[in-house]
């Protein structure tokens, strides 16, 4: 195949992680298996940029600065005709299942190598679902079984912003330290503590965090 040809088969790709010297290394491992054709740090930045360039694929961070990689899901669905694959050093249960329930088709972890990378990427690019070896066997698992819900009425009434919230409050963060961590303001968190306090009917933050517990948020 000619170098043109080469050039004309890479998969065109949007990065997204809050980390500046991880997405650097991303695409020194990447090398010239596909061409990148835009960053992101934060979910506005991701939004902006994948409606601009709309990708073949998304490499989305699970945590991010603005709500994670589930509100960029979220704000494109339907918008764009990207495919997502999450790229997250995190395995847990909820941003597993909360990453592909937004409609991501794949969930890799950080410890991937670079081949494998841009083998995947090529996979997801076709409509595959591609995940780590460990995780896949796991998301069948959680999806099959009786005890996981399909909808849960009172989580599906919490905002995205209120989750990640409500997440912080059960791993006893304090209101500060949760308005630092989010970039919002003190008082714009305890208008969604209110918020979810309300929805739920519950009347304290000990209460909210059993209930976060309980559904594995935390």
């Amino acid at each position: 195949m000619s170098q043109d040809g080469m050039s004309e088969a890479l998969k065109r790709v949007v990065l997204v992680d809050d980390h500046q010297m991880f997405r650097t290394g991303v695409k020194a491992e990447l090398g010239g298996g596909v061409e990148i054709v835009g960053e992101a740090g934060d979910v506005d930045e991701a939004v902006a940029v994948i409606r601009g360039t709309r990708p073949d694929v998304v490499l989305l961070d699970v945590h991010l600065p603005g709500g994670g990689g589930i509100e960029v899901l979220r704000r494109l669905h339907g918008a764009v005709t990207s495919k997502f694959l999450a790229l997250s050093v995190s395995d847990a249960a909820e941003d597993v299942i909360g990453v592909v329930r937004g409609g991501a088709r794949g969930y890799v972890t950080k410890t991937i190598s670079g081949p494998e990378l841009t083998d995947a990427i090529g996979r997801v690019a076709e409509g595959d679902a591609v995940f780590s070896p460990r995780l896949a066997g796991f998301v069948l698992d959680a999806f099959a079984a009786s005890d996981v819900p399909a909808v849960d009425p009172e989580l599906d009434q919490i905002t995205q912003r209120e989750r990640d919230v409500l997440r912080l409050i059960a791993r006893g963060y304090a209101y500060k330290e949760i308005a630092k961590e989010l970039f919002i303001s003190v008082k714009t968190v305890e208008t969604h503590v209110s918020s979810v306090l309300r929805k739920l009917q519950l009347s304290n933050r000990h209460e909210l965090s059993r209930w976060a517990a309980a559904r594995r948020l935390v």
